[in-house]
């Protein structure tokens, strides 16, 4: 049997939605070899073409098209879950082109999300999602874009929401906030991504019936093992977009061509879908 590699990340949400399939209780015409990574580090081994499927931010997606293509399944968009940016006092919006900001990646949606709300913002610093609050905290930088758990956890560190990024964008589009999708290799042909996509499916059915199951393996990848905040970020994250997309591919659409419009991206005439 054919074995692909499949790189998600160590976030409750992805464990959540790849749990069955990782634990081989869905069967099909292909096994995979799963390696956990953050989205960046995901995004960087996509680009080299490491990785047969993948979760990747969208604005990556952008820089991927040639050679991927989108599942129908596995995707984290809606509304209310976007990234914010946080500091430890209040800041005028206007503040913030003249201040040092930690983001957690160059290739994060998040990041995308800032150059399109404040392209004047030059003075950036990457480090990993998950230091981010606590450097933000001891000073080192003026402010932080924070994703993931970092939604719900962020006052314990005594810091302030200046911008929800996310609400900027819906109240800018109407579109839920595309952050993150699964991709296959374009070379792998429509039936073996055909499989791919019915099986992740089925995991994510899989996981919503059986969630105490999937608690163990989430919680030993888990940087927040607290089981409410757990909870909310799979209540946040994961929704009917992740089952199937559908119409949330308008906001797919609408995000990279807005970041295509500002050369934040190539030009790609691939569809967003297998051929």
């Amino acid at each position: 049997m054919r074995t692909l590699s499949l790189g998600y990340s160590p976030c409750p949400n992805d464990t959540f939605i790849f749990y069955a399939v990782a634990h081989k209780k869905i069967r099909g015409d292909v096994e995979f070899s799963e390696i956990l990574r953050d989205v960046e580090t995901l995004n960087r081994m996509a680009l080299h073409a490491e990785l047969d499927v993948t979760k990747t931010s969208f604005y990556a997606f952008g820089y991927l098209q040639e050679n991927y293509c989108l599942l129908n399944s596995g995707s984290a968009l809606g509304r209310g879950c976007g990234p914010l940016i946080v500091s430890r006092n209040p800041l005028r919006e206007s503040e913030l082109s003249g201040k040092k900001i930690a983001i957690p990646g160059k290739m994060t949606t998040a990041y995308l999300l800032l150059q399109l709300f404040a392209p004047e913002v030059k003075n950036v610093v990457e480090m990993p999602f998950d230091r981010i609050m606590n450097a933000v905290s001891l000073g080192m930088v003026d402010a932080g874009l924070i994703i993931h758990e970092g939604r719900f956890t962020y006052p314990r560190y005594n810091l302030v929401k200046l911008i929800d990024l996310g609400e900027w964008w819906e109240k800018e589009t109407g579109l839920p906030i595309p952050l993150g999708g699964i991709l296959a290799k374009r070379e792998l042909g429509a039936d073996v991504i055909g499989e791919i996509n019915r099986m992740l499916r089925e995991s994510i059915e899989y996981a919503h019936q059986n969630r105490t199951s999937t608690r163990e393996y989430i919680k030993s990848n888990a940087q927040e093992l607290d089981d409410t905040v757990i909870d909310q970020h799979i209540g946040l994250y994961v929704n009917d977009y992740t089952l199937d997309i559908g119409d949330g591919i308008f906001a797919v659409d609408a995000l990279l061509k807005r970041a295509e419009k500002l050369n934040l991206i190539p030009h790609s005439d691939k569809p967003l879908f297998i051929d």
